[in-house]
């Protein structure tokens, strides 16, 4: 069975899907297949670097098309959207780095492959939901235009992938996730509540254990240690990215609302 198709085994069995609670964490791309089904709305959070990246990228005025796969499909993808790839094959043009994505310009185009964000961001769309990008550095944007929203919100760590394939959960989207909900009213399920509670008790030491986490030395040891700073900047962004059809806009800055 297809992880979109066990959505319909998720919404008979109440106990997977955290029922009863407004507010919902799981992992991947597995639990968006769990959660989405049932809520009205799911933030993505990829902190290393997907929904980073969207958050630069849409604060400047730009699109982002999110893609799932890092192959030759992308470059036709692109092409069909009339969009710029950004899968940084060059050094000087747009790539998943947010510190790249910096430079972008009101109106730009890109496609930004990913294998976790996109995959979840897609996969909670096409089960129904409304899809936000969440990360450390706008998750008091995003929770404030979420105030008023339906129930249940759903918050998905990404997480990153072994070479297997499997999941591997990830520190920096536990505590970017715990970002989002900890500012999140409702009724938290046991494992929202955990998430709210790594963040908060490690709120001060963001820097610290993102840059030295498995996800932040492997930045670093390919050059990217700068993208990390521009991940750990808690509430730098008042930007909500929304995922209108196939790309990433900006749902209005929160302080213009």
């Amino acid at each position: 069975m297809s992880i979109a198709g066990s959505h319909a085994d998720a919404m008979s069995e109440g106990w997977t899907t955290q029922d009863g609670f407004g507010i919902r964490f799981e992992w991947g791309a597995a639990g968006t297949a769990r959660l989405a089904p049932l809520a009205a709305t799911v933030v993505v959070v990829d902190v290393l670097r997907f929904t980073t990246a969207v958050d630069v990228a849409v604060s400047r005025g730009a699109e982002v098309f999110p893609y799932r796969w890092r192959d030759a499909s992308a470059s036709a993808f692109a092409d069909s959207v009339d969009a710029e790839l950004a899968d940084g094959s060059q050094p000087d043009r747009p790539s998943l780095s947010p510190a790249r994505l910096a430079s972008l310009r009101r109106g730009d185009r890109i496609v930004l492959p990913s294998p976790n964000g996109s995959t979840c961001a897609a996969l909670a769309k096409e089960l129904g939901a409304t899809v936000v990008a969440g990360c450390l550095r706008n998750a008091g944007a995003v929770a404030a235009r979420l105030d008023s929203a339906s129930r249940p919100i759903a918050v998905i760590a990404c997480g990153e992938l072994w070479p297997d394939g499997s999941l591997r959960p990830c520190v920096e989207d536990l505590l970017g996730a715990g970002a989002v909900i900890s500012r999140l009213n409702g009724k938290r399920s046991p494992e929202a509540a955990t998430a709210s509670a790594a963040f908060a008790g490690y709120r001060e030491r963001i820097d610290y254990l993102i840059s030295s986490c498995t996800s932040g030395r492997e930045l670093a040891a390919k050059g990217h240690a700068e993208d990390v700073a521009w991940a750990v900047a808690i509430d730098a962004s008042t930007h909500v990215p929304l995922l209108d059809g196939e790309r990433f806009i900006d749902h209005k800055p929160v302080a213009e609302s």
